[in-house]
């Protein structure tokens, strides 16, 4: 696939060298170009890009900002009619002791009313960059699980095949308004990782018998 990532943190970073690692073609951008550069520049099948000009051919964007930042980001990229959209982002207030926003909304539904037109996905939002950085395997022998939201069938198969093609396992959460279970169990993982001192090399998952 041809993927456009917004972000060059931990996990943007984390997404370029998985999805590059796979065979996708990957556009790179954000705030500070010259980052974008650096890190598209490790990685065969890369390439970096002014937010303007970063969406190109791309099928599916990763959005990898903060949630304040997100309609923003993609607002910069230019019309995004029909273009499937991954939304990573958990909306936490600055000491990431809550939500800013939950129970009647999320994250990912108050993005898909700001840009309207585009095919909008809760993913990976429950990975630690770590997680996603090293790969799906745990040493226990369990591939880590991406949750995936959508109100549209054909983003949800095309998410679902990205993140197989990452070794990951997919599993289907239903309509975008079950991201608000979402956001709040990335919250809890967050807490986990940091607040128990559980460290940053474990996902949440759903075990059936």
């Amino acid at each position: 696939m041809n993927v456009t990532i917004i972000g060059t943190g931990n996990m943007g970073a984390a997404f370029v060298k998985q999805l590059s690692k796979a065979g996708h073609a990957v556009r790179v951008t954000g705030r500070d170009v010259s980052k974008a550069e650096a890190l598209a520049a490790g990685h065969a099948g890369a390439t970096a890009s002014p937010l303007g000009e970063a969406l190109g051919n791309s099928e599916v964007v990763i959005l990898a900002t903060g949630y304040g930042d997100a309609v923003t980001a993609l607002q910069g990229l230019g019309d995004l009619t029909g273009k499937v959209i991954i939304d990573i982002t958990n909306p936490l207030n600055a000491d990431y002791s809550g939500l800013v926003v939950g129970h009647d909304t999320s994250a990912a539904e108050e993005i898909s009313k700001a840009i309207p037109g585009v095919q909008l996905v809760k993913a990976f939002n429950t990975l630690f960059a770590q997680v996603l950085a090293d790969g799906p395997n745990f040493a226990n022998e369990q591939t880590a699980p991406v949750f995936f939201a959508s109100d549209s069938a054909h983003a949800r198969q095309t998410v679902k095949a990205l993140i197989e093609s990452l070794g990951f396992k997919p599993i289907d959460a239903g309509p975008l308004k079950n991201a608000r279970y979402l956001e709040p169990l990335a919250g809890l993982n967050i807490y986990l990782g940091y607040g128990a001192g559980l460290g940053t090399a474990i996902a949440p998952t759903w075990i059936a018998k």
